[in-house]
């Protein structure tokens, strides 16, 4: 099974807003299951839609998956809308599409989520700590933020310099890998 790539700060695509859902299909479901293994592949606990170049809002979540071994109980979320937000609390957050990094995040500690399943049924659930968390962090990708965006203007700007400097220093590489290729033609 090919996997898709998971889209890569600074790729603009990631900052898109996504359209909502209009129809559940067989399309969409298997959209979903491509969302679910890259998911779990990488190993995550969230994932959007969007950061594998699907502008359409859809997550995936799975807070009590902990490995390979550990049974899978994931929440597929179609148009997920947090309706009410409780609290605050501090996490740190990382994300699969923007490697090498983690930061403080406040979010709110306790959330209502609204969404509709794969089989079309409507959902409204409490979520709190790393949960809710979660599912703000993913949601906030169907509105093209990232968590980055959450952080100080300082910290970002260290983390984009870098970043900046690590894709340059990948592109360097690959250059001098092709042009130094015995036969390679150009």
């Amino acid at each position: 099974m090919v996997l898709r790539p998971i889209l890569q700060f600074p790729d603009k695509r990631l900052k898109e807003k996504s359209q909502p859902i209009v129809e559940i299909d067989d399309e969409l479901r298997a959209l979903a299951q491509d969302v679910l293994d890259v998911m779990y592949d990488e190993p995550g606990i969230g994932l959007a839609a969007p950061q594998l170049g699907e502008s359409v809002r859809l997550v995936v979540v799975d807070t009590d998956w902990t490995d390979e071994d550990a049974e899978k109980n994931p929440t597929v979320a179609v148009n997920p809308e947090i309706v009410a937000r409780e609290g605050k609390i501090t996490w740190t957050e990382g994300c699969l599409s923007v490697p090498d990094f983690t930061a403080d995040v406040e979010r709110a500690e306790k959330i209502t989520l609204r969404y509709t399943d794969l089989e079309s049924v409507a959902h409204e659930v409490e979520a709190e700590g790393l949960r809710a968390v979660c599912f703000q962090h993913e949601i906030d990708h169907l509105d093209g933020i990232l968590f980055i965006d959450h952080i100080s203007r300082l910290k970002r700007n260290l983390y984009v310099q870098k970043r900046k400097k690590a894709l340059r220093r990948e592109a360097e590489e690959t250059d001098e890998h092709v042009t130094s290729a015995p036969g390679t033609k150009l």
